[in-house]
């Protein structure tokens, strides 16, 4: 009997560490794989094909004008500038990327998750109110804020709703780091408003315990990725 619970102990947490290590990007087992554009002669490794590494270059592994901000247009006065596999090819398999986040004053980077990345965000310039929500849980969903100021660090972990909000009256500025490659994006409004074809308006207004009415004018609003 006592051998069978040790068994029964190592075979749960062997379960739980797979699940575990199976919540973030697969380790790797070559020191590169650079996404290759052209598959002929590629290798197809964590959804990409690589590149041959006799082939790869300096400029595989490399960005410029990271430093650079652009024009926001967002009507929600931010700007996510990526830096991940899709604009550096050397990232693939690496399970990292960064975001450049640009706010116009009293800006926001709208309630979003990251289902493969947990997020490490650094303050360059002004003052942001940030925060996360928690998951389900019988004491309800907790938020957890704080006042951000210059030089200031701020983890969003892996799959929880947050967000980022300039409460000054100039320009913001964050850098952040993801632990993946891909980590994507859902933010929660575009999500649910305006997605294509719409969710039927009965769903949302018993989901949000509003009128009809109120769900069908939020559907019918210009939804844009930030």
């Amino acid at each position: 009997m006592k051998n069978s619970m040790v068994y029964l102990f190592v075979g749960v947490a062997l379960a739980l560490y797979s699940s575990f290590a199976y919540a973030t990007d697969p380790g790797s087992l070559q020191d590169f794989c650079v996404a290759a554009k052209n598959p002929n002669a590629a290798v197809f490794v964590n959804g990409l094909f690589c590149k041959d590494q006799k082939l790869a270059v300096a400029e595989d592994f490399y960005l410029a004008n990271f430093n650079k901000p652009g024009e926001i247009k967002s009507p929600v006065g931010s700007l996510v500038t990526p830096a991940n596999v899709a604009q550096i090819g050397g990232l693939n398999t690496l399970g990292i990327s960064m975001v450049r986040i640009d706010y116009a004053p009293y800006g926001l980077n709208p309630p979003h998750t990251h289902p493969r990345a947990t997020e490490i965000l650094v303050v360059l310039e002004g003052t942001l109110e940030v925060g996360f929500v928690t998951s389900n849980s019988p004491d309800g969903n907790k938020l957890f804020k704080k006042l951000l100021y210059k030089g200031d660090v701020f983890v969003f972990p892996i799959g929880l709703i947050h967000f980022q909000y300039n409460v000054g009256k100039t320009p913001a500025v964050a850098i952040a780091a993801l632990s993946s490659q891909n980590p994507g994006v859902i933010t929660i409004a575009n999500a649910v408003f305006g997605s294509k074809a719409p969710i039927n308006d009965d769903i949302l207004s018993k989901a949000f315990q509003v009128d009809k009415k109120v769900v069908d004018y939020l559907q019918s609003q210009f939804w844009m990725d930030n």
